[in-house]
């Protein structure tokens, strides 16, 4: 499949400890919009779009009989709740900025004895290297203001034979940013083969799953 790029963005020219404070600042706002829409988060519409990437996800996603997930920007936990039911074997956790979008996902949590939901943050994950087989984020990367760190950090958290799932919507240009949002950025197949190369992930393949809504799945470089 081929797919259109554009030219790659110019990375900031700031000094680093205000780049620091500016996505320190982003990060905060984004936590308190999300505590906002937690518990309005799970009605019909999300739920039904969500269901629906998810089953398309089952389709791709390979895991051993005794998978350790890690799910980054779990949000409210469904997609974490859908893969304990459906592998009875797997342990899991979610990972997620909001206090309450974790709040919603504890609630929920069907499968407290395999599932637990933490509090972190993607560019620094407070795990072990080698610790996951899968890392799965679906719909959050557009989010992050360091996505080269966040390819970074799951490199590190993934086992030799791990599986880096990434479900995002995409854009044509190698970094597109929305026009009232500019915190908020799509990224083309490309340049997510690029965020993977330079973490040591090689891309498997890229695969639509529902409109522009794009999985790309990465393992360990050999």
């Amino acid at each position: 499949m081929k797919f259109a790029t554009g030219r790659t963005a110019p990375y900031s020219l700031f000094p680093v400890t205000f780049t620091k404070a500016m996505t320190n600042d982003v990060l905060s706002r984004k936590e308190r919009i999300f505590d906002l829409w937690a518990p309005q988060y799970d009605f019909l519409l999300t739920t039904v779009f969500y269901q629906a990437l998810h089953k398309r996800l089952l389709e791709y996603l390979e895991l051993s009989n005794q998978p350790n997930v890690l799910d980054l920007g779990c949000g409210t936990g469904r997609l974490l709740n859908r893969l304990a039911k459906e592998f009875p074997t797997l342990t899991g956790i979610g990972l997620d900025l909001s206090t309450e979008m974790l709040r919603q996902a504890r609630q929920q949590n069907q499968y407290r004895e395999r599932v637990i939901y933490k509090k972190g943050n993607a560019e620094s994950l407070p795990f072990a290297e080698g610790q996951f087989e899968v890392v799965l984020n679906c719909i959050s990367f557009l989010h992050y203001q360091n996505p080269q760190q966040v390819f970074l950090e799951v490199n590190r958290v993934l086992s030799s034979q791990g599986r880096f799932y990434l479900i995002d919507n995409t854009a044509n240009e190698d970094v597109a940013s929305l026009p009232l949002s500019p915190d908020i950025r799509l990224y083309s197949p490309k340049k997510r083969e690029e965020f993977g190369k330079i973490a040591g992930l090689s891309c498997l393949g890229h695969h639509y799953l529902l409109g522009t809504f794009l999985l790309s799945i990465f393992g360990k470089l050999s």
